[in-house]
């Protein structure tokens, strides 16, 4: 699954949450734990990884086994918030392969930057530029 995270900084502490591989991670098995119970987790958790999160551009990808997706996928639409920070978790694309939703993420992730260079105009720094290039090689580089 690709999806994307919209944070409402605004609603939530001054101090705005960072996405990483681990913060998805956990709010998605607390949120399939809360609502489908131990067993439940216990299921999902054999397949269940998040393969790339992008804390620019808001994009994640998780692999979730087919069985198991459809579960996985309505626990992510009921996690309200990372830390203290409001978010929601919007769907971009399913795929039953890595390289599909590998390709899908690139093209939204490269639009999204776009969005982003555009809102930001010069005030851009060279650091968030280095961090998404990183970012786009390391989603090319993920397996097929």
């Amino acid at each position: 699954m690709v999806m994307e995270v919209f944070i409402d900084a605004g609603r939530g502490e001054s101090d705005p949450v960072i996405l990483t591989q681990f913060n998805v991670t956990k709010v998605i098995r607390d949120s399939i734990q809360l609502n489908f119970g131990q067993f439940g987790l216990a299921a999902s958790l054999g397949a269940l990884q998040v393969k790339y999160v992008n804390p620019v551009t808001k994009l994640c990808i998780i692999r979730v086994s087919r069985d198991d997706h459809q579960k996985v996928w309505t626990a992510i639409t009921m996690v309200r918030s990372i830390g203290k920070i409001p978010v929601s978790f919007n769907l971009l694309d399913v795929s039953g392969s890595i390289r599909a939703c590998r390709t899908a993420a690139l093209e939204c992730d490269k639009a999204k930057f776009e969005q982003y260079k555009l809102a930001a105009g010069d005030c851009i720094m060279p650091e968030i530029i280095l961090s998404v290039q990183n970012c786009f090689d390391k989603i090319r580089g993920l397996e097929s």
